[in-house]
């Protein structure tokens, strides 16, 4: 069920999925990744509660925070559960290098400008 209540607890969510992926990834290659399945399904399966949590946040609370791409944060969480059996490394080294930095940005402004007194 998707609370207004609880949209802090899946931001914050969001933002320790992303940080134990920096540290799985931290000075390593998208052919490190590729050598390390212990890594690479961490990493994965990180992205996965990140969609997750995504997923749960309310309408409400996506609708007011349109500047991140919520639909396609889903859809690689639907991707990854879905097609788990052929997922592309390289759009798993994309999402890392490129998108998880912003995210973890907006989402971090999210929690320190939101009042969750008000929200709750």
């Amino acid at each position: 069920m998707r609370e207004k209540r609880r949209d802090r607890e899946r931001l914050e969510h969001i933002v320790a999925a992303i940080d134990r992926i920096t540290r799985y990834v931290d000075g390593k290659t998208y052919s490190d990744l590729l050598a390390d399945d212990m890594m690479y399904y961490a990493v994965v399966k990180n992205i996965e509660i990140i969609g997750e949590a995504a997923n749960m946040l309310t309408a409400e609370f996506q609708a007011n925070h349109p500047e991140t791409p919520w639909k396609m944060v889903k859809g690689m969480r639907n991707y990854i559960v879905h097609e788990y059996f052929q997922i592309d490394s390289a759009v798993v080294w994309e999402v890392i290098t490129d998108e998880l930095t912003t995210l973890r940005e907006q989402v971090t402004r999210y929690l320190a400008e939101t009042n969750w007194t008000e929200e709750a």
